[in-house]
């Protein structure tokens, strides 16, 4: 059961902000515009994700910026889904780009956060609701909220978040990404991090489905071409005393700012976009290659060219050792060295390839 809610109410030491009226930002709309401030508008606030205020706005009563103060939702209904439990569908046809709601539940601090987390763990509780909104508050629409928060979880989603701000105050929208008809289920990606070292399976259904709440949607991925055959770097120390790590992400191969795996042996780092995720990861994170590609599990068996792996009850077939420098690898890699050797074979004047020039990767099962 969960208390029905049209605004976020903060807990404990956590605050709502304010702006003062002199430091809301006005827009350019006129009243007389087509649609003031509207979708389609030009509307400088819209563009920047800032709500109009009413005594602000030069559009005055015909701004149509005021979504989230209005509560401007198209009509929606809780439906029972199959093997998703509750879900969220649209009553009406929602054009791309409009706002389908805001999502609320009570805000609380991090302390707070774990303090939740921890107690759902202890007594099995399985659902989460929990949203960052910056690094100080965290919406949390389990015991309150609104019908955002029967939302599922989608890899390839018909809705998306957004932070705006509201009145000096910053809040979280869901917004369409793709014209959505009537009777449609409305989804976002949750984008999670794995609680504990078991991931979730997802039940998506979609095309592109990882398999596993949090992992990358399998049409995204971004395995290096074959023709980029990258050299080994060396790696580099983060201070004296902590563990090295790898220079470049192990998805993709090239270099740039990297999140750590924090397995104490581990040293792969990654881009947060190649874990299709767009903010830091909190807490303690174990990255994609110590659990199994089909079933989550602890893996036994690693690729050494991505974070392909898998554990002993899959490992069969799926990883074996390369045909062009012995490496374990997986089926795709195994198919991008047959096709170097058979180039080899063709042009015998050209000099080979030396088992230094291919990426190494460090077993650390």
């Amino acid at each position: 059961p969960y208390q029905f809610i049209k605004v976020n109410k903060p807990c404990g030491k956590v605050q709502v902000y304010t702006a003062d009226i002199s430091e809301i930002p006005k827009c350019n709309c006129k009243p007389s515009d087509d649609n003031p401030c509207g979708l389609d508008s030009e509307c400088l606030n819209r563009m920047l994700m800032y709500e109009c205020h009413p005594a602000v706005c030069p559009a005055k009563e015909k701004c149509q910026n005021q979504c989230f103060t209005k509560r401007q939702y198209p009509e929606t209904k809780i439906i029972k889904t199959i093997g998703k439990g509750w879900g969220l569908v649209a009553k009406r046809d929602i054009k791309k780009g409009e706002f389908v709601n805001e999502y609320v539940g009570e805000l609380i601090d991090e302390e707070e956060c774990r303090a939740r987390i921890k107690y759902a763990q202890e007594n099995n509780i399985c659902n989460f609701y929990m949203l960052t909104i910056d690094k100080d508050r965290i919406i949390d629409a389990g015991p309150k909220g609104n019908y955002s928060r029967f939302m599922n979880h989608s890899c390839q989603p018909n809705c998306e978040t957004q932070k705006w701000t509201v009145n000096g105050d910053t809040r979280v929208g869901l917004f369409a990404v793709c014209d959505i008809p009537a009777g449609s289920e409305l989804t976002f990606n949750y984008n999670l991090d794995c609680l504990g070292n078991e991931k979730t399976a997802c039940r998506c259904g979609a095309p592109n489905c990882s398999g596993f709440l949090g992992d990358r949607p399998k049409n995204q991925s971004t395995n290096v071409p074959d023709k980029k055959i990258k050299r080994k770097k060396k790696r580099r120390s983060k201070s004296e005393g902590k563990k090295e790590s790898e220079d470049d992400c192990f998805r993709c191969g090239d270099g740039g700012e990297l999140v750590l795996c924090d397995r104490k042996s581990c040293t792969k780092a990654y881009h947060l976009s190649c874990l299709d995720r767009t903010k830091r990861l909190h807490g303690k994170w174990e990255c994609p290659w110590h659990h199994c590609d089909v079933c989550g599990k602890p893996s036994v068996a690693f690729c050494q060219f991505c974070p392909n792996s898998f554990c002993k009850e899959h490992q069969e077939g799926a990883i074996f050792s390369s045909s062009l420098d012995g490496q374990m690898c997986c089926s795709e890699h195994d198919l991008d060295m047959d096709a170097a050797e058979s180039m080899e074979t063709e042009n015998p004047v050209k000099e080979k390839l030396s088992s230094g020039s291919k990426k190494s990767r460090n077993s650390c099962p």
